[in-house]
Parts: structure tokens; sequence; C-alpha cells
């Protein structure tokens, strides 16, 4: 049974594309089937894997419009069972395009229909915004994972994004479900962010994953070499931590 986990949170720079990559890379490496779903139109979790989106022909955007199916888009990875539907340019006009489209809010479902048998998890890597591809990401999303920076203004527009997620539930998609949350850049000589680790225990009590991403250099490069943590520096900080967060969400699928 395939599970489809969106990574939203509408405030940029949050590491929400690094966990989107990175968890995707772990879950592989545990021998699962992955698809990495890039519906940000900055591409950077596609060239983040290594692919250069400036010279892809086509990508996710000609899929969510129709004009090709999405298995027809789909790239692999340099890592075995790891594939990725990558963004390109052509995405950042979709939102204004899906607007007149019938359907606008389920295009991305209705896609990901046709091929979620062929993998046990699907991780959508949503845009820094709530306009309509993020609404994209929630309705075809079984579960919503929150990447939260631990600085003082990381709760700040949290109360929006739940909102958000509350009226895809409501009027679109009663089943979806919150994860939790992931705290993101942490450092554990600040004390702030300690204050955010516990606020955020308020705001999702026995939702917030105990494998915390710290703040690390070595995750800030692999990028720019298109390789995961798992592939540039596994035993970093942030590879292990990765490693544990993987874990955490197969866990959450045994009985």
């Amino acid at each position: 049974m395939s599970k489809i986990i969106s990574i939203v949170n509408q405030k940029g720079g949050v590491g929400k594309t690094t966990t989107a990559v990175n968890l995707c890379a772990y879950l592989a490496y545990f021998n699962k089937q992955v698809l990495l779903v890039d519906i940000d139109p900055q591409a950077n979790a596609t060239s983040g894997v290594g692919i250069d989106h400036k010279n892809l022909q086509c990508g996710l955007y000609e899929a969510i419009i129709g004009q090709k199916p999405i298995f027809e888009i789909i790239k692999k990875t340099l890592q075995s069972g790891y594939d990725v539907a990558p963004s390109t340019v052509s995405l950042a006009g979709a939102g204004i395009e899906l607007v007149g489209m019938e359907d606008r809010e389920f295009r991305l479902l209705n896609i990901l229909q046709n091929i979620k048998d062929e993998y046990d998890y699907i991780i959508i890597d949503g845009p820094p915004s709530l306009g309509l591809l993020t609404i994209n990401s929630l309705v075809a999303a079984d579960q919503i994972l929150i990447p939260i920076q631990s600085e003082y203004y990381a709760l700040e527009g949290l109360g929006q994004l739940l909102e958000t997620i509350s009226l895809v539930q409501n009027n679109l998609k009663p089943e979806l479900g919150i994860m939790g949350a992931v705290i993101t850049m942490f450092d554990k000589r600040n004390k702030l962010s300690s204050a955010v680790m516990n606020e955020l225990y308020q705001y999702f009590p026995n939702r917030v994953f105990r494998s915390v991403v710290p703040r690390s250099v070595r995750l800030a490069e692999a990028p720019s070499y298109g390789r995961s943590i798992l592939h540039y520096n596994p035993k970093s900080k942030g590879g292990k931590a990765y490693e544990r967060l993987a874990r955490e969400v197969i866990g959450l699928e045994s009985p």
C-alpha cells in the first residue's frame, strides 16, 4: 500500500527540500520504492538529486496540464529505487493556468493515481507559498509532514498553514492527516531552539518527530553536488538525523 506524504511549509528556507530529498534517499536505502515529486517551480529538489532541470524537455508541468502521462516524465536518480518527477521552469505558470481548469485542485492527485501502486512512498516537495500548487500537493497527499526551523519566527505563519490544511480537510479531502512536524536547523547551543521545540510540542502533542535535524554545513553542501546526504556524507550529523527520520516514518506503518 503506497503512502503519499506532502512536505509543506509556506515559509521558505526551513529545510523543506532538504528534508524531501534526504528522506527519499534513506527510504530507498531501506529498500523502499520511492518517488520524489517536485511541485516547486524553483526545482531545487530536481537539481538536488543531480538532474539539470534547465535541459529537460518536459516535467511535472506537462503531466499536470495533461500534455504528457506522468510515467513519461519520471526520471531515475543515481540511487536504485529512487525516482523523481522533476520540475521545470514551465511549472511557474501552472499556478495561473490551473485557475481556469476543471478539477483544478485535484490535478496532481489524479495523475499520481496512475502510478501510485508502483511505489511504497511518494514524497511531494511543495512550493514556499499557499497557492494552487500547494493546494494540489495537499489534496494529493495522505499525510502532511511539516518541517519547522528552530528559530524565533519559525512558528509565525504556522497558524495560517494549519488553517489552510483545515480548509482542505473540510472542503476537498476529509481524510487528509497531519503526520507531524520535524525540527530542522537545530542548534543546541542556542537557547531559543529549545524554546521553539517546547512550543512545537504544544501545537503537535505526540506528533513531533524525535529525529531532530541539526544545522549542518554538510547538508548545505550536498545539493551543489547533486547528491543527497546519504551519498555525500552519511556519517555526518545531518546524515544520521535523516536516517533516523526515515526509520521513524517507516515505523509509523507498523501496527
